[in-house]
């Protein structure tokens, strides 16, 4: 009489694997939890180096960087505030505005304290200024 050999995992076998999945668990989550924040600021600092590069285009057409009261959204359809641009491209300089990664629009000042404007995130706390992690990310650090 052939004895049938079952296939598969004994239970001693699968709580190993478990304990092992669970001790590799705990030494990667605390490196990779606390990067979503850092990887957002790093998003923001992308967004604004495109932001800028779409006012350079603009200012190299029209002569001029927006106003801040015309904003970033002259970027997306022609300004009819005075001054208008000389030459505007048609189809804008971006398809739309970005939001910044919390979600906010960004600040555009024009003259600005630190350049010609100045263009910034407040971060995640919304606010201007801060430090540590409420820090805004700018264009002129």
């Amino acid at each position: 009489m052939a004895v049938k050999r079952r296939s598969g995992f004994t239970l001693v076998e699968v709580l190993v694997v478990v304990v092992i999945i669970g001790m590799l668990a705990a030494l990667v989550a605390p490196r990779v939890v606390g990067r979503g924040e850092e990887a957002k600021r790093t998003a923001a600092l992308v967004q604004i180096r495109e932001i800028e590069q779409a006012l350079d285009m603009y200012k190299l057409d029209s002569g001029m960087y927006p106003t801040t009261e015309q904003g970033l959204e002259s970027l997306v359809e022609k300004p009819t505030t005075s001054p208008e641009p000389k030459r505007w491209k048609e189809g804008g300089y971006l398809k739309k505005v970005p939001v910044d990664p919390w979600g906010k629009e960004y600040v555009y000042r024009k003259p600005g304290d630190h350049g010609e404007f100045d263009l910034f995130s407040c971060g995640p706390d919304g606010e201007e200024g801060g430090e540590g992690d409420g820090k805004d990310i700018t264009n002129w650090e």
